[in-house]
């Protein structure tokens, strides 16, 4: 009996991941990244506890250092966006403690900036942007589809969200 239980209180656990993992996953292949793998169910290791990962690459001939920072800001802050829209409920990605790593990824990522209101101001922008974005009907249904992936495999590699997300953009 307690098994049952125990799974059900998963489910709703690895819907939100897989939300969240889709955020970063989507805006990672937007912004013109390469996915290697992005899970609903990552492997245990030496690291941090986690419900997702993904692995995302960046192509240096390609980017600027700038350019992979500005994109490597808005990929860490995508799932706590696209959690947002998910959930109905806007709240600061900076406040939310499942968020703490995708934040201080952001953080980092934003050291172009050195002033620390000015950085924070340009996170909370960022935010407000991608919300607009990602909330587009086209972007949400590349989301979806992503979500649907995650829910029905655990994890995809990157070809496969690639595939997806060109069918809708």
């Amino acid at each position: 009996m307690s098994i049952d239980i125990l799974s059900s209180m998963e489910d709703p656990i690895i819907e939100i991941t897989a939300w969240h993992e889709s955020g970063h996953a989507f805006a990672a292949v937007w912004l013109g990244g390469t996915i290697e793998s992005v899970s609903v169910d990552p492997d245990a290791d030496d690291g941090p506890q986690r419900f997702g990962d993904i692995t995302v690459k960046w192509d240096r001939a390609r980017f600027s250092d700038r350019e992979i920072a500005e994109r490597s800001v808005m990929v860490a802050l995508s799932g706590p966006v696209v959690e947002m829209i998910h959930q109905g409920d806007i709240q600061h990605p900076a406040t939310v403690p499942e968020w703490t790593q995708d934040w201080e990824l952001a953080w980092a990522a934003a050291d172009f900036i050195p002033r620390r209101q000015q950085r924070l101001t340009h996170l909370e922008q960022v935010t407000r942007e991608l919300y607009q974005t990602l909330f587009q009907d086209h972007h949400w249904a590349a989301i979806g589809a992503i979500v649907d992936h995650l829910l029905a495999y655990d994890s995809l590699e990157g070809e496969t969200v690639h595939d997806i997300v060109s069918e809708w953009t």
